[in-house]
């Protein structure tokens, strides 16, 4: 069976070496000339770690990455909402890890040109599209260096695995848009020394009124104890205006926002102009669609079920799909029937969670508080709202997500 995997991502490279664990080869089509660490962090949640740790892969991301101990929330004027044990120390078999994004890339990448060989990994590949007959598919490619027409490939199956621009997508979807509420955000890592536990996942605020996230994602990083701490800045607005994803953040654009964040435990906006370097992306996702697979073409992460950023469950989702794919591959004859019983375990999970991300986030805990609050500081949290209906909040989204302890457990 010839697989043509068009995409080198998370989704890719996980589902390139789960058909590679089953004996099942594939190429890989990546469009960046060159493999680099770029980006800023990630969270690798309990069931994304089930997937990384059953390809081998569990010990070297540890060691690269910061487990996380807890998940705490704050509101904007730094008071206490809730807090929560994480991973092993919640419980769970499997550890919640964050680490920097283009570490994650690089121990996959790396992982896949052992496994399978560098013949089978093709950078600098962009595919312009997919056509298909009785016979087969024939994926067209350009150079993204310069755009030099490349030679096509035939395979029995294309499985399109490149992001949230996915132009196999478009094929299928050409007058869609992506979906924006009026959410911005800055993404920043900046090097500090370790906040509360050193080992903490930190919500504060909310989209109303100003939101960050932060946690750490490398230790020690300059030998004094210091951490590189990623955190991400958002706000809702009223204007429509989206940030540019192509170009980088200015602190001046944002940085008012949380001027007076000065907390006890945290200066928010030392963190921010301390960064070493600042992105900016919109939050924006897709709505959910009535189809995935199309004869012998598929979509996965992504370009399947592109979500908010939220609840950090966007590669956990991508690496489940590869798994899945990987499995009906290697257990069906009919290859076409394969994509169509994969797309049937994973299109209507994946848009509850779209929707869920949407609507009851893991920061809702802070937009349900700074409601009853009144935007105003509170005397107690437990005047407000009660623990256990903070928890429920939480494990609600756990169970949509498919990461509560008994799903992991099982």
């Amino acid at each position: 069976m010839r697989i043509a995997v068009i995409g080198g991502g998370i989704a890719g490279l996980g589902f390139a070496l789960s058909l590679h664990q089953k004996g099942i080869t594939c190429d890989v089509y990546e469009s960046v000339p060159e493999v680099r660490e770029l980006g800023v962090g990630i969270t690798l949640l309990p069931h994304g770690m089930r997937e990384l740790a059953a390809l081998g892969l569990q010990a070297e991301l540890e060691a690269v990455g910061i487990e996380n101990l807890e998940s705490v929330f704050f509101n904007r004027f730094g008071q206490y909402i809730y807090r929560e044990p994480r991973g092993r120390h919640a419980g769970y078999p499997l550890p919640e890890v964050g680490i920097h994004r283009g570490k994650l890339h690089r121990i996959l990448f790396d992982a896949a040109l052992k496994r399978l060989g560098a013949d089978r990994i093709h950078t600098n590949h962009r595919c312009v599209g997919v056509t298909q007959d009785a016979a087969g598919a024939t994926v067209n490619f350009v150079q993204s260096s310069d755009g030099a027409v490349l030679p096509s490939v035939q395979a029995d199956v294309v499985v399109a695995c490149d992001g949230i621009h996915s132009a196999v997508r478009r094929q299928f979807y050409p007058d869609e848009k992506l979906a924006f509420a009026g959410i911005n955000t800055w993404r920043g890592v900046t090097r500090h020394k370790p906040i509360l536990t050193g080992k903490s996942y930190m919500r504060v605020g909310s989209i109303k009124t100003g939101k960050m996230v932060i946690y750490p994602i490398v230790d020690n990083i300059d030998g004094q104890g210091n951490q590189l701490i990623n955190w991400m800045a958002e706000i809702e607005g009223d204007s429509r205006d989206m940030n540019d994803w192509n170009t980088g953040g200015k602190v001046d654009d944002f940085i008012n926002i949380f001027k007076d964040w000065q907390f006890d435990w945290l200066d928010v906006p030392a963190l921010i102009r301390n960064a070493d370097q600042v992105l900016q992306y919109p939050m924006v996702d897709k709505d959910p669609i009535p189809q995935w697979t199309f004869g012998r073409i598929t979509l996965m992460g992504d370009a399947a079920h592109p979500m908010y950023p939220r609840g950090s469950n966007g590669s956990a989702q991508a690496l489940i799909d590869a798994r899945t794919l990987a499995t009906e591959l290697a257990t069906q004859v009919d290859a076409v029937a394969a994509l169509q019983s994969y797309e049937a375990q994973r299109r209507e999970v994946t848009a509850r969670i779209v929707q869920t991300n949407r609507s009851v986030p893991p920061d809702f805990i802070n937009i349900k508080v700074d409601e009853l609050a009144g935007d105003k500081p509170f005397r107690h949290i437990d005047d407000l709202i009660s623990q256990d209906e903070l928890r429920a909040i939480s494990e609600g989204y756990k169970q949509v997500a498919g990461f509560s302890l008994d799903a992991v457990k099982t």
